[in-house]
């Protein structure tokens, strides 16, 4: 049998799959297979020529090199690895670093070279992370990481070792100063990289099928002696264990990279106010905070309805309600959890965070989200979602519809309640407006997790509950045949939820419902949602967190009458 083609000047081998590409063709494609879409690695330089927009970048740290700081001898002395790496990569070092724009917004970008000694991470890159953060800090504008490293470099010993921490405490003031950080981490990310500055990104991209990790998957092997899972350290196996928000085709990177930075530039636009569109004006619209001005219905009726699985769910209205949605994904502990969505959204000229309960309108997404009760690691994305809101001064937005917090053994082996109560707590705290919609069912712990807001709206054909009137009838009645009793009893409808304080307006819904008119009920939360943020939007921070707290602390309190529809946290 004959032996197969050799790769050429003009034809190039795929790792992915063994097929020989054209040169040419590959390179028209952005160094991505066209016959198995293996991404191919691209050299520094050739990441900011992607990126970033022509004639913008502008290049710093130049003189920044390696040094040979232990007299290291392996095969070679160290400083003929170092000049080796000069020649593959044409930089001085395994990183560079510039000034750019992508799509005309600010950044500081630093891109790792595999080429220069495998991307390692030794004095020379330390610094010059640490530089363009710094430089991030200093302008105040996103720093984008791009990575691509096999480690921490041997050949420099402790002081390699040391940049974890040198580069990290860099990414901690950009944090704490409210600077976005975006990871890219491409393939691959291993060591000193990844247990670092590559992890710690307000936002974590990853190409496909990049191999992302800390242990390299032979030192696993032999260390433990065990055989790795099929798609072990991917880019996709990091996604689906929480660890990453995003996995973004090459091609894509752009687009996704701009829209993300955009939403952040509106965001940082001081004294923004909402421009709203002519078309979000409605009769309805306004919230009703008179409870004499709502009919008294059946409760039995209100839940049933809330069940309804043709109400629109939290990705409808992310999708109808707002002029462009980013969703986000992890909680960066081990799990993401496909019954909490969350991510970043514009809203008639204004950024805010949005995170809800997803359940689905069939079978198979319901199942697969659970029917909309998270586990504990969907309260931990919420979470870290709140933190980003907090972070970056953005508005919270939460759209409540859950029948409670999943009660499974590996819920409450993993910390259920824990995990509702940091939500809880993180909400109170938060120093940014939060507006919260219940949309459908509000269960119990489990909803109060997306719910303690500034202001809590709810539509007329929802409930709010401290549990199930099933599981009342349960408790206190001995079966669920008194259901309906119990649903009387709880006093969860809308109209009662507002003479009682616990929300502060009732968002009517058009026609026979949410759920036989889609668009029209996302109009009036938009309205709503426009109206309360632009009112909120004139508290400080403190403002709003005292206000918060006293919305709350008055529950409970016998020295006030809770029956008088107290509404927009007033006295």
């Amino acid at each position: 049998m004959a032996s197969p083609p050799l790769a050429t000047d003009d034809w190039v081998r795929c790792t992915g799959c063994g097929e020989l590409v054209y040169r040419r063709r590959l390179d028209r494609l952005l160094k991505v297979c066209p016959d198995c879409g293996h991404h191919f690695r691209l050299r520094a330089r050739e990441w900011l020529d992607l990126l970033v927009d022509s004639g913008s970048g502008v290049r710093f740290g130049e003189e920044v090199v390696p040094e040979d700081v232990l007299g290291f001898v392996d095969s070679k002395p160290y400083p003929e690895r170092i000049a080796e790496g000069r020649r593959r990569s044409g930089n001085s070092a395994a990183a560079l670093c510039a000034t750019a724009r992508i799509d005309g917004v600010p950044i500081v970008i630093a891109a790792l070279d595999f080429a220069f000694l495998g991307g390692s991470i030794g004095g020379a890159v330390g610094e010059l992370i640490s530089r363009a953060a710094r430089h991030a800090l200093k302008d105040r504008v996103p720093l984008l990481i791009v990575s691509a490293s096999g480690g921490a470099r041997m050949q420099e010993g402790a002081i390699a070792l040391m940049q974890l921490a040198k580069t990290s405490q860099e990414m901690a003031r950009l944090h704490a100063a409210g600077v976005l950080v975006v990871n890219l981490n491409t393939d691959p990310t291993y060591g000193g990289a990844s247990a670092s500055f590559a992890m710690l990104g307000d936002v974590i991209i990853a190409e496909p099928g990049a191999r992302i990790g800390f242990a390299g998957p032979e030192v696993i092997r032999q260390t433990i002696r065990q055989e790795l899972p099929d798609r072990f350290q991917t880019a996709e196996f990091l996604w689906e264990n929480g660890q990453i928000d995003l996995v973004v085709p090459r091609e894509e990177l752009r687009t996704v990279l701009s829209r993300l930075l955009r939403l952040h530039s509106l965001a940082a636009r001081p004294g923004l106010r909402p421009v709203v569109s002519g078309d979000t004006a409605h009769a309805g619209d306004t919230p009703v905070t008179d409870p004499a001005l709502l009919p008294e219905r059946d409760p039995a009726e209100i839940v049933a309805l809330a069940r309804d699985l043709g109400r629109p769910t939290t990705r409808d209205y992310c999708a109808y309600v707002f002029d462009d949605f980013l969703e986000l994904h992890g909680d960066r502990q081990g799990g993401d959890d496909p019954a909490i969505v969350g991510g970043l959204a514009r809203l008639d000229g204004r950024t805010v965070v949005a995170i809800g309960h997803q359940k689905g309108h069939e079978v198979g997404e319901l199942v697969r989200r659970n029917f909309g009760m998270p586990q504990p690691w969907g309260y931990h994305k919420a979470h870290r979602l709140m933190d980003y809101a907090a972070r970056f001064g953005l508005p919270l937005v939460t759209f409540v519809d859950t029948p409670g917090a999943y009660p499974g053994i590996e819920a409450e082996q993993r910390g259920q309640a824990y995990a509702i109560a940091r939500c809880i707590m993180r909400m109170s705290e938060l120093p940014v407006p939060v507006v919260c919609v219940v949309t459908g069912e509000g269960g119990s712990g489990g909803a109060l997790a997306l719910a303690v807001g500034n202001r809590v709206l709810i539509l007329e054909n929802s409930y709010f509950s401290v549990i199930s009137p099933e599981g009342c009838s349960t408790i206190l009645f001995g079966d669920r045949s008194a259901a309906q009793r119990a649903a009387e009893q709880l006093r969860l409808t809308p109209r009662d939820l507002l003479r009682l304080g616990i929300v502060d307006g009732v968002l009517k819904e058009p026609g026979d419902g949410a759920h036989t008119q889609h668009t029209a009920t996302a109009q009036r939360v938009k309205a709503a949602l426009v109206q309360t943020l632009d009112e909120l939007s004139e508290l400080q921070p403190s403002q709003l967190v005292d206000q918060r707290y006293q919305r709350y602390a008055r529950f409970g309190d016998p020295k006030l009458r809770l029956t008088k529809g107290l509404g927009h946290g007033g006295d």
